[in-house]
């Protein structure tokens, strides 16, 4: 019987055959195979990406039209919650993020602050203490300077990467992530991390080993990142009113902790066979009056 594993990694990608063939091969190392599926969202890519993922055996999931980088994530999101992985963990697809960081961002998602609770996001970090050098132009520098100003100015947190596409999620965030008009659907960056630390979602970073991008051509490249930084800028401060000011996504904490409290996750096994060692599994997501129902009976369930 095949092992459910915990964990699927989401690469969004566009157009990048050149590149996505060593990262899925990284990624088919035993420590990294052992826990996590992956899982490629294509956005409508024009080259090979499609055909050289699916040739090694991963899911891929491609778009008729491009729809977007942050599209391609919360569609990844969804398909985290209907497979009932309990964390994602999401990385480029042009080499720049290091397969090494994929245990690592693992390993701080179980891990316990001091006062006991886990983290719901971690990110990778290219400007930790620990992270390894990484150039950045001098606009993107601006844009970070920027950004790390507003999430403390709004929240109070200092944030040293709040542009990181290398991010760690747990079950709880994926699924407030998946639900409609929660994520931003083009550039979801350190807007989504202002919204999240100001609805009390527990953000941690840890330092990052990343590349230089050596093939392809980056969503950012031209002037590209001019409007990103002006679009962003925009998408903070929205943000910062929307959820300090008129507090408008609170109820939807407030649902997302009554599915907490009121439904979980049973995994039941069923004899198949009266006469033999065959056993079916499935895991399913019940309310905890058939929780119970099933602890007394489960044979109801068959």
């Amino acid at each position: 019987m095949k092992n459910k594993k915990e964990v699927l990694i989401i690469i969004p990608a566009y157009n990048e055959a050149k590149t996505i063939v060593t990262l899925l091969e990284q990624l088919e190392k035993p420590e990294i195979a052992s826990i996590a599926d992956v899982l490629v969202m294509n956005d409508a890519s024009s080259d090979a990406t499609n055909w050289v993922t699916k040739a090694r055996k991963h899911t891929v999931v491609t778009h008729v039209f491009n729809l977007g980088y942050g599209s391609g994530l919360q569609l990844g999101y969804k398909y985290a919650i209907r497979k009932g992985y309990r964390y994602v963990i999401q990385m480029d697809a042009d080499g720049q993020h290091d397969v090494k960081n994929v245990l690592r961002l693992y390993e701080e998602l179980k891990k316990k602050d001091e006062n006991g609770n886990f983290p719901d996001i971690v990110l990778g970090s290219r400007f930790m203490e620990g992270s390894a050098s990484f150039a950045v132009s001098a606009a993107k520098k601006a844009a970070f300077v920027l950004f790390r100003k507003m999430i403390w100015i709004g929240t109070g947190k200092k944030i040293m990467d709040p542009t990181t596409g290398l991010q760690g999620l747990s079950w709880r965030t994926v699924l407030f992530y998946s639900k409609y008009n929660n994520f931003d659907d083009r550039y979801p960056d350190a807007n989504m991390i202002m919204q999240m630390l100001l609805l009390g979602f527990r953000v941690r970073e840890i330092p990052a080993i990343m590349h230089a991008r050596t093939e392809g051509e980056s969503m950012h490249s031209g002037l590209k990142p001019i409007i990103y930084m002006f679009r962003m800028t925009i998408s903070i401060i929205a943000v910062w009113i929307r959820e300090k000011i008129l507090k408008l996504d609170k109820e939807k904490i407030n649902g997302l902790e009554m599915v907490k409290k009121k439904r979980i996750i049973v995994q039941m096994v069923f004899k198949i066979k009266p006469e033999g060692e065959w056993y079916r599994r499935r895991t399913q997501v019940v309310s905890w009056n058939s929780a119970q129902r099933i602890k007394e009976n489960p044979c109801i369930y068959h």
